[in-house]
């Protein structure tokens, strides 16, 4: 164990390991690295050398590498588990064919909307709600079908769009009057389907809402 003239021990005999100065009956001369042609100056920064660790990058001089205190972390940005999901709705005349030849007690009084643009609904959060909106209620469902044109087929609360942890989606129908369709299928009340990307929910009498991932 050699002691610096600082007075620190250092187990190096050339550079004190605490402040990194030269030690008595060491060669004068600096340690040639293989990789460098002097430790004069920092052969990783080029910043000259003020002690044991350079001032700029961290670099030991003793040890030939490394810095003194670990680099700060970059935060990484969180990963998410899929991209961003949109509903698209719309008048699927198909669909309400469909339903009217089903007949009804108000079929014959059910006309198809003769306008009814496509809208995207961006699905966010826990949940996403499908039905129409209720002041009595305190009913404001995210994908509102109340119109114009309002789709009188749908519940005020009609199916529920479930956001999963991996960033995926399912879909619930908790007791509709008319029932939910998925992909062409009735969805059984209170039972959780996984939805992709294209998949077609049919609710009412001629709303189509398609799931759209990215």
């Amino acid at each position: 164990m050699a002691i610096c003239p600082e007075g620190h021990d250092s187990a190096d005999e050339e550079y004190c390991d605490v402040c990194g100065a030269l030690l008595a009956g060491a060669p004068s001369a600096p340690a040639v690295r293989p990789d460098a042609d002097q430790l004069d100056d920092c052969p990783d920064c080029g910043a000259p050398r003020g002690g044991r660790f350079c001032e700029s990058c961290g670099y030991d001089f003793v040890l030939g590498g490394g810095s003194r205190t670990s680099a700060p972390s970059t935060p990484s940005t969180p990963s998410t588990a899929a991209s961003a999901w949109v509903a698209v709705i719309a008048a699927d005349r198909g669909h309400y064919e469909m339903m009217i030849a089903q007949g009804g007690p108000d079929a014959a009084r059910v006309a198809f909307p003769p306008y009814c643009p496509e809208r995207r609904v961006p699905l966010a959060g826990p949940e996403v709600r499908i039905g129409r909106r209720s002041k009595s209620r305190a009913l404001a469902p995210e994908i509102d079908l109340a119109g114009p044109p309002e789709d009188p087929g749908v519940s005020h609360l009609h199916a529920v769009l479930l956001a999963q942890p991996d960033g995926t989606w399912e879909l619930v129908d908790p007791g509709s009057a008319n029932g939910t369709l998925l992909n062409g299928k009735l969805v059984e009340h209170n039972a959780l389907l996984p939805l992709g990307d294209g998949d077609r929910i049919h609710v009412g009498a001629w709303t189509s809402i398609t799931v759209r991932k990215g």
